[in-house]
């Protein structure tokens, strides 16, 4: 392995390692106060924007990076507990949508907080580790120009 696939290959490593730290204090977090997995969380945020009411099943998939059959099982256990609605695609009737209901945008918007604390604490944490210090500034620095 040459020296940049290896450099290459530490910095993914690396980054691996931070998504997993973060995902998991913020998995910890929506779990304890809202019963939330970071997946649910993250599916009720998607479908509660008011610009897209209801977004079709496929890509409800790609923007949360799982396969269309887990999506189809995370929107049904969102669905059990009324967070979530299926409906049929208003642009051709065919197509299955999701939708987050009124109490699945009030149970996002409950939990934006805790998210976003868990966020800050996470990186917080992470900045403090040398090889995760220069990720955490990068992502600020993102942050800063969105």
């Amino acid at each position: 392995m040459s020296r940049d696939d290896e450099a290459r290959a530490g910095g993914w490593r690396t980054l691996a390692a931070l998504h997993a730290r973060i995902e998991d204090e913020i998995e910890r977090a929506l779990q304890r106060e809202h019963g939330l997995a970071v997946n649910e969380f993250c599916a009720l945020h998607h479908l509660s924007k008011p610009d897209s009411p209801s977004v079709r099943m496929q890509q409800l998939a790609d923007v949360l990076v799982l396969s269309q059959s887990a999506t189809t099982r995370l929107v049904a256990r969102l669905e059990e507990r009324g967070l979530v609605q299926r409906v049929l695609s208003p642009e051709d009737r065919r197509g299955i949508c999701a939708q987050a209901t009124d109490e699945g945008r009030a149970l996002m918007h409950r939990a934006t907080p805790t998210h976003n604390a868990a966020l800050d604490a996470a990186l917080d944490d992470a900045s403090g580790l040398p090889e995760l210090k220069p990720l955490v500034e990068a992502i600020a620095q993102i942050g800063a120009k969105v």
